[in-house]
């Protein structure tokens, strides 16, 4: 089909946008990218970014990616390829409700955890630590899921994926609080914005973020929801905890299964409506904030479920070093080599430091291939079976 005929079909659902989407929308035609590209074909611009994101390597890497509980030898634990699926399907939900750009709800939360290092925010510590000991700034997923997207990826000889700058500016800032009674986007919507909020975010970690768009606002929120009650099913799979040791107060108003409590969570965002902001009523915010202080003290820092920690250290500890050897003596047939310096640009090897590629390759390793690289160099962990 020639191009003017796609074009003519991409313009009509840009137009069809003006009919549906409500003020707090961004539609399509406003999508800005780094990089300005020719011609699109049929497809808008945030469709087109969800499509390049589920065809990153990045995202295939998801499929054995920790959510929370790792080492655990059982099929039905949630890993984040599930995670981030069902954040889309929720910021879907919420999108269509509220009249908001369901294809830049889903590349957002297609994207939002594609830094994520192997096990999780346990393994997101340790690099963190390593990156520290070796004067570099903090390691943060959301800012190596930007780094990923923009300097990793390839693309048709090209190096990123030249996404809009609504959707990376959705996965830096889907980091944050969910219970608050309302978020709302800043609105400026520029690269000039965007780049400065990713320094801020290296240089001061604590940092707070607000998304430029409503969508990044929702897919914040869906977040939170496609996790706090799941991970809770998870754990009590594993029998970590009993469904009776949910704080009785949040049962009564979020219900006591995953099913109730993103259900619950969902209806009340719902009833409160979307104008500018949107959060939960303060019922509602009080006991999720309640059920997230439960979930970290009974499952997220729990020591007695993470008897492999020091294993752990000893492998990332390892592995850094090693790989840190590598990259600076240009090891023939090293992983730094085959997969990372074999396939990147020259301008990233002469402006990336050593230490900062083998956070690179350490970050977006699946759980399965860190271990198989541990073994390799004597360092074993065990799986625990489920």
């Amino acid at each position: 089909m020639p191009e003017a005929e796609l074009e003519i079909i991409r313009k009509r659902l840009e137009k069809r946008e003006e009919l549906i989407f409500s003020k707090d929308a961004t539609p399509s035609a406003k999508g800005i990218r780094r990089h300005p590209e020719g011609q699109m074909g049929h497809r808008t611009s945030f469709a087109v970014d969800a499509d390049r994101i589920l065809h990153s390597k990045a995202y295939t890497r998801y499929i054995d990616k920790t959510q929370v509980f790792y080492l655990v030898d059982h099929d039905h634990i949630t890993h984040r390829v599930l995670h981030v699926q069902l954040v889309s399907k929720i910021a879907r939900t919420l999108g269509r409700v509220f009249g908001l750009n369901e294809d830049l709800l889903e590349a957002i939360a297609l994207g939002h955890d594609i830094g994520h290092a192997p096990f999780g925010h346990d393994g997101e510590k340790q690099l963190d630590r390593l990156a520290k000991q070796h004067g570099l700034a903090s390691f943060q997923h959301n800012l190596q899921s930007i780094r990923f997207l923009e300097y990793i990826e390839q693309r048709a000889g090209f190096h990123g994926c030249n996404l809009t700058v609504q959707v990376l500016d959705g996965i830096l800032c889907h980091d944050g609080e969910a219970h608050n009674s309302g978020l709302s986007p800043v609105g400026e919507q520029s690269f000039t914005e965007f780049d400065r909020k990713v320094d801020d975010k290296y240089h001061k970690p604590m940092t707070s973020l607000r998304p430029m768009t409503m969508e990044g606002c929702v897919v914040r929120l869906a977040d939170t929801l496609s996790y706090i009650g799941r991970d809770i099913e998870d754990a009590i799979l594993l029998g970590l905890i009993l469904r009776e040791d949910l704080p009785p107060d949040c049962v009564e108003v979020l219900g006591r299964s995953n099913g109730a409590i993103v259900h619950n969570l969902v209806t009340d965002l719902i009833g409160n409506g979307c104008n500018g902001k949107i959060g939960f009523s303060p019922l509602v915010a009080t006991a999720l904030l309640e059920l997230k202080k439960f979930n970290y003290e009974a499952i997220y820092l729990n020591e007695t479920l993470k008897p492999d920690k020091a294993e752990v250290t000893v492998c990332f500890d390892a592995l850094f070093a090693q790989y840190l050897q590598d990259v600076c003596t240009e090891r023939v047939g090293s992983v730094m080599m085959e997969t990372l310096l074999s396939k990147v640009s020259r301008e990233y090897c002469d402006s990336t430091a050593p230490a900062t590629m083998v956070l690179d390759v350490i970050s977006g390793m699946t759980d399965d291939y860190f271990l198989k690289e541990a073994a390799s160099l004597g360092c074993f962990i065990t799986k625990k079976n489920g």
